[in-house]
């Protein structure tokens, strides 16, 4: 895992500056603190660097940007490729000369063999890359299937930069650095359009897409394609005859595979172990390939209604595993609020995000780089309520029985009332006619708009009176993926979509760990097991009450029955409201920021809110739901203060210097 980052002139004439290019590793260091590279193509324009985290291949050979012996592919490229010994070897034995031992390498062979984007199938893992072709000259941006890995770019005036990180384009002094209203709305809402950020000018590269960077007559053609998507089956294609014991095997054995080829480092490899069914089956599985202990990472609260480590404790037990827990107070948490942001370039909606980068700090302390990771799971198998309640009210015929699952649903969640499920039902006109009813997932966030414009700066409230948030996530899904879908397939998808790469594997994945240089692997997201699963029927993901059902048989053998038999529980921070030393230090947290953010935010709004969401007699569900929009809005804050005020190129060179990253 690393930090890549570059840029391109429309105009073939400029110059590429070297130093400029410093400054945008130099800036996300924290990627890769080893090593860094550049290459610069000054005829072409062209020029990229990389921060180098070692992970596969730790000698000199394996630094980036590379350059292949025909001068004619330039590369540089963050994460992982597993299985790429065989497709090495396989390469090597058609007469591809390697410089290095490192998996990146294999895409420079790749892709001259089978095209573009031909290779692409070839790849397994979380990745993301920019390849230059001299040839054609075209510039190309890939990112994972799922999104794993980050990429961004941003065009202003002739130039296009990209990077692993914002504050990495941001370091280029061509790039303007500004909110845009409507991702501002949707920050405070924590619903982000696939493929924007809450800032003018800089898009992501969406998951499981490919961008292409052409010049013509002194402009870009860019261009966005996906080159694979998770697609469930239509409904009238599922066999839904499978025998219960065929799901449980498929899921067993692409489990296994995906946790093997994740083990693969040089380095030592550890777990991430909370009280959940999927932490704690990766932990197990782990620990069953491994011939010593496997390095097992806990969080836990001094909230009982938050803490799971007692759950984590038991697993680490079963499986031998050497448990290290970093236990966390509430208020303790915002003491890092605003270096979390720096990482994640987005706002949180609760302080786990913070616990997690806490818990990476450990995890580097210790001297780990990788950890293998349970996130995924949910959204394969069904396991958050959302999916539940959308099931039980879209899918079951029999309306007394619709209501009284939903009942228990609803009875057995009311600590994530207003979080992850939504207060009351609510009907999105955009996203009904596309999925034929508005996800459960959604409708949570959707319900706190008018909330959210309230608390914008007035100006651009009204810049946007007409925009409709809805309208703007359906306009950016693939309409034909949720067509003809059971009701469950459509609430998984659309959740992917939109909360797994927005916020989990955003705040609660790459960026908290790779604040800390450390690179985690989530194997519930190899699509190679995300293919299997996609086919598994509804009533193996679900059954009745019971949540991720085949997954909790698949991996029966090596959880604790304690955990087996526990229905899922959302693994969140205490929200502030719950302690009376975080709310206070939230409270001096937006006392910090607030009298300079009246061009963001409505002051007198977020006062207003503020007294609404501190009051005892404001209902737990909506105290909920304001304890989101209170994070966001002081987020914003930070944000504005970090990337927007301040001077990012200078601070960008400044921190070049300092590390002695010039070459």
């Amino acid at each position: 895992m690393c930090g890549i980052a570059g840029f391109i002139y429309a105009d073939k004439g400029r110059q590429i500056d070297k130093r400029l290019l410093e400054n945008m590793a130099a800036i996300q260091y924290h990627r890769g603190p080893d090593d860094f590279g550049t290459i610069e193509l000054q005829d072409e324009a062209v020029g990229m660097s990389h921060a180098r985290l070692m992970i596969i291949d730790l000698s000199e050979s394996g630094r980036q940007p590379y350059l292949s012996e025909d001068k004619n592919l330039l590369l540089a490229h963050n994460g992982e490729f597993y299985d790429y010994q065989r497709i090495r070897a396989d390469l090597s034995t058609k007469g591809a000369k390697f410089r290095s031992k490192s998996d990146s390498e294999i895409l420079m062979h790749l892709y001259p063999e089978k095209g573009f984007p031909g290779c692409l199938d070839s790849l397994r893992g979380e990745f993301s890359f920019a390849l230059y072709d001299k040839k054609i000259d075209r510039l190309i941006l890939v990112r994972d299937r799922f999104g794993i890995k980050p990429l961004y770019f941003a065009q202003h005036n002739g130039t296009l930069a990209f990077g692993s990180e914002i504050k990495s384009i941001f370091a280029h002094p061509d790039i303007p650095r500004e909110f845009h209203p409507e991702g501002l709305l949707h920050q405070l809402m924590q619903t982000i359009v696939p493929g924007s950020t809450p800032f003018a000018h800089v898009q992501q590269v969406k998951p499981g897409h490919y961008v292409t960077i052409d010049r013509e007559a002194g402009n870009f053609r860019i261009s966005e394609k996906p080159y694979w998507d998770l697609l469930f089956p239509k409904a009238h294609e599922r066999d839904d005859n499978v025998p219960e014991s065929k799901s449980i095997e498929s899921v067993r054995e692409s489990l296994i595979d995906a946790v093997r080829v994740r083990l693969e480092a040089d380095v030592p490899v550890g777990c991430y172990l909370s009280g959940g069914i999927d932490s704690c089956a990766i932990t197990g599985l782990a620990s069953s390939m491994r011939q010593d202990p496997v390095k097992a990472f806990t969080i836990g609260f001094d909230h009982d209604s938050y803490d799971e480590s007692h759950i984590a404790l038991e697993m680490a037990q079963m499986a031998g595993a050497d448990q290290e827990l970093l236990r966390l107070k509430a208020d303790h948490l915002y003491d890092h609020f605003e270096q979390t942001h720096w990482h994640t370039e987005r706002t949180i909606y609760n302080t786990l995000g913070v616990a997690k980068y806490l818990m990476s700090q450990r995890v580097h302390e210790i001297g780990y780089r990788v950890v293998l990771t349970g996130e995924g799971s949910d959204e394969l198998f069904g396991g958050y309520p959302s999916f539940r309640k959308d099931m039980f009210e879209h899918s079951i015929d029999d309306d007394t029985e619709s209501v009284a699952m939903r009942k228990e649903l609803e009875e057995a969640n009311r600590l994530v009332r207003g979080s992850m499920l939504p207060p009351e039902d609510l009907v999105d006109p955009a996203l009904s006619s596309m999925c034929g009813f508005t996800p459960s997932s959604l409708q949570t966030w959707l319900a706190t708009e008018q909330t959210a414009r309230r608390i914008l700066n007035r100006e651009m409230a009204d810049s946007i009176v007409n925009y409709s948030p809805g309208a703007g996530i359906a306009g950016q899904i693939n309409a034909s993926a949720v067509k003809d879908r059971h009701p469950l397939d459509i609430a998984q998808y659309m959740w992917i979509k939109t909360q797994l790469e927005g916020q989990i594997l955003t705040w609660g994945g790459d960026r908290v760990d790779m604040a800390n240089s450390m690179e985690a692997r989530p194997p519930f997201l190899d699509h190679i097991l995300a293919e299997k699963a996609v086919h598994l029927p509804p009533k193996h993901r679900i059954k009745g009450q019971i949540e991720k059902y085949v997954l909790r048989e698949a991996m029966k053998g090596v959880l604790p029955k304690t955990l087996y038999e526990r229905r899922k529980f959302a693994f969140m921070a205490p929200p502030a409201h719950t302690d009376p030393a975080k709310l206070a230090a939230l409270r001096n947290l937006a006392d910090k920021y607030l009298a300079d953010s009246s061009d963001l935010l409505n002051t007198q709004e977020f006062e207003n809110l503020w007294q609404e969401y501190s009051a005892d007699s404001t209902p737990a569900w909506r105290r909920t739901q304001l304890d989101a929009v209170i994070n966001h809005s002081v987020g914003i804050m930070i944000l504005g203060n970090q990337l927007i005020k301040r001077d990012v190129p200078s601070f960008a060179a400044s921190e070049a210097d300092r590390l002695g990253w010039r070459r």
